[in-house]
């Protein structure tokens, strides 16, 4: 399973991907917004958006290529370890 993350805290990258990796996860980051934000998301599962902390144009191509590659898309207001880990939980909880 893929997931990509969309906001968050710059010190919080690696954190992220252990948690990630923890639920057996390939993850990708994005903290930041980089040239092409697009091409770089790919098709993941899962895309988790972290409210608080994503400017709106990285929130606008998520939605859109959720919509394009039929992936999840759960926003949250809080970019912590914690809210992560329940989202990730709850979202093997509807999978299995």
């Amino acid at each position: 399973m893929s997931v990509v993350i969309v906001g968050g805290h710059d010190r919080m990258h690696c954190r992220y991907k252990e948690i990630c990796r923890n639920f057996g996860c390939k993850c990708k980051v994005f903290t930041q917004c980089p040239a092409n934000f697009q091409n770089q998301i790919g098709s993941p599962d899962l895309i988790v958006v972290f409210t608080k902390t994503v400017a709106h144009k990285m929130l606008n191509v998520a939605c859109i290529q959720a919509e394009r590659t039929g992936a999840i898309i759960r926003h949250c207001n809080s970019s912590s370890a914690c809210a992560l880990n329940k989202i990730l939980e709850s979202h093997f909880a509807v999978s299995a």
